[in-house]
C-alpha cells in the first residue's frame, strides 16, 4: 500500500509515526526517514529507540529551508535531500522493512530539492517489492495522490501558534 498524509495542519508525522506504532505492535519492521528536519531534538528521537530494531528512525536534513534562521546553502538542503532519497531507495531495494516512511518528502518535493521522477522511481521500486510506503508533508504532488491506496488530509482548523504560543516539547516536536 501506499499512504500519504497531507495537508497544512499538524499531525502528519504523527499519523505516520502511529502507523509504526501499529506495524512494529504486529511485529513488522518500520523504517523512517525523515527530509528537511535538522538536528534539534524531537521527541521521537529518543522514543523510537524503545521499539528498536524494529522501528528505525534517521533524520537526513538540514532544517527549514530558507526561513527560521536558515544559514546554509541552498546547495547543502538539496544534497541532504538527494541523499536521503538514495538511501530510501537502497533501503527499500534491499528488502530488509515491511514500511518504509518518507517523512516530509512532499515538503522536499515542493521547494524543488529532489525532482519528482526520482521520487515516482522510489514508489515504482516499494510497490514492485510488496513495500508499504508512506509519504508525509504539505503539497503532497497530484501524481502520487492519484497513484497513492490512501491519502488523508490533515486540516488547519485551529492551533495556539495563531494565538501567539509557543510550540512545546513533547507535544508539537
Amino acid at each position: 500500500m501506499f499512504y500519504i498524509f497531507t495537508g497544512d495542519g499538524k499531525g502528519k508525522t504523527t499519523a505516520a509515526l502511529g502507523q509504526a506504532l501499529r506495524a512494529v505492535g504486529d511485529g513488522k519492521r518500520v523504517l523512517m526517514i525523515q527530509f528537511i528536519k535538522g538536528p534539534w531534538p524531537s521527541g521521537e528521537d529518543e522514543a523510537y529507540k524503545r521499539l528498536a530494531p524494529e522501528f528505525e528512525l534517521r533524520k537526513r536534513g538540514k532544517g527549514f529551508v530558507g526561513i527560521l534562521n536558515d544559514t546554509l546553502p541552498r546547495e547543502a538542503h538539496e544534497e541532504a535531500a538527494r541523499d536521503a532519497l538514495a538511501e530510501l531507495v537502497r533501503e527499500v531495494e534491499g528488502g530488509a522493512w515491511h514500511i518504509v516512511i518518507a517523512d516530509e518528502i512532499n515538503n522536499a518535493l515542493d521547494l524543488n530539492l529532489i525532482k519528482e521522477e526520482d521520487v515516482a522511481h522510489l514508489v515504482t521500486i516499494a510497490t514492485d517489492n510488496k513495500i508499504d510506503l508512506i509519504f508525509t508533508g504539505r503539497g503532497a504532488r497530484k501524481i502520487f495522490i492519484d497513484h497513492a491506496d490512501l491519502v488523508s488530509e490533515v486540516r488547519d482548523v485551529k492551533h495556539p501558534f495563531y494565538e501567539g504560543k509557543k510550540a512545546r516539547r513533547g507535544i508539537e516536536y
